[in-house]
């Protein structure tokens, strides 16, 4: 703003002298104006003499902290906010629990999908130097490139498959798999289709008797309930339940391609509750098929992976690859009962024997 005084006219003199204070406190803010101007002068100039007097070192640590500073925000405003699955009222603390993939993870130190572990590549190869040193490297190419390249291959898999643990490159993806895949197995299992069915019932009689019997374990579902009777657990054997089921333990025992000496090998009875949905999940590796040897199956009852439903049959055995995204459910009647099946983890087809040797000793349990 700039004042800029007008020649008065006589009518302007005659305002003026008959008002005086007006004319002094216009003299007096031009004065105020003034010496602001050569106050913020002075200032501007103390400023740059105290710059330059400024140690050099001084200024370019400023200077350092100023562009890390710039850096920071940049990438903070990159990040893309995370994004959690809500699963069901059952799961309102799933914040607190973990959630991931629309599967929440029981966080258990002994669990190898839902315990990440730091350095598990470094662990991987380590194991993998340890059996060569022991044994061979012959055949190892293929588990050597795994571990080497892990990262990648966890990070980039397509949204449908992604084992959460480890990736076996180079195996034949399906979510589905013909019976033909594990042929011995899978006829040895239907052949004693009525003697594993047997075991449950008698064990299942406990249910009148208490909500969870011994032995049985509840699993975290959106709806209803699903209980597990595991024989082997992460390739541990679980003695009081196999004395529950001790020809069905033997008959693990006669498989060919059963996982049983490393952490991804499972046996267990499955039992869905009219009602229940199990949560879409990934599993953590590719180098098994899951074999469901249905028990009990009754009408609403679905199996999708990948995208793909599938029925169970009593006394047929269902593979699937369960590193793809996976569900199940159970939408039939009350009065038609559980679904049933007797779950058991076998070698991928595809991986090779001295493979086989290598992982069981690489991903053996408590190493």
């Amino acid at each position: 703003m700039v004042w800029v005084p007008l020649s008065p006219t006589s009518s302007d003199h005659r305002a003026l002298l008959r008002a005086p204070s007006t004319t002094t406190m216009s003299l007096e803010w031009l004065m105020d104006w003034s010496w602001s101007l050569d106050r913020l002068r002075d200032f501007i100039a103390t400023g740059i003499q105290s710059f330059r007097d400024c140690d050099a070192t001084a200024v370019v640590a400023v200077a350092c902290l100023l562009v890390l500073f710039v850096w920071y925000c940049y990438h903070v405003g990159r990040e893309q906010p995370r994004a959690y699955a809500t699963v069901n009222a059952l799961m309102q603390s799933a914040e607190a629990n973990g959630v991931q993939n629309g599967f929440v993870y029981c966080q258990s130190p002994e669990c190898v999908r839902c315990s990440h572990h730091d350095g598990l590549n470094q662990k991987l190869y380590h194991n993998l130097q340890e059996y060569a040193k022991r044994y061979s490297w012959s055949g190892m190419g293929r588990i050597h490139k795994g571990i080497r390249e892990q990262g990648r291959y966890l990070n980039s898999r397509p949204s449908i498959q992604k084992p959460e643990v480890f990736f076996l490159p180079d195996l034949p993806t399906t979510p589905y798999f013909s019976r033909d895949a594990q042929k011995h197995d899978v006829e040895l299992l239907e052949r004693n289709f009525q003697t594993i069915l047997c075991e449950f019932e008698t064990l299942y009689k406990a249910f009148s008797n208490c909500s969870l019997p011994q032995g049985w374990k509840m699993n975290s579902t959106p709806s209803g309930e699903w209980f597990t009777f595991y024989l082997v657990n992460q390739g541990m054997c679980v003695p009081r339940n196999c004395r529950r089921c001790p020809r069905t333990y033997r008959l693990l025992g006669s498989l060919r391609t059963c996982i049983g000496n490393n952490v991804f090998g499972n046996a267990c009875i499955s039992v869905l509750s009219p009602g229940t949905v199990i949560a879409e999940h990934y599993g953590p590796t590719n180098i098994r098929i899951r074999c469901h040897l249905g028990l009990k199956t009754p009408s609403n009852c679905e199996l999708v992976v990948g995208g793909e439903p599938q029925c169970w049959a009593e006394g047929r055995c269902l593979l699937f690859d369960d590193s793809f995204l996976h569900t199940a459910f159970h939408e039939g009647a009350p009065e038609e009962g559980p679904r049933v099946v007797f779950m058991v983890d076998l070698w991928h087809p595809n991986v090779a024997a001295a493979e086989r040797q290598a992982l069981d000793f690489i991903f053996a349990p408590g190493r």
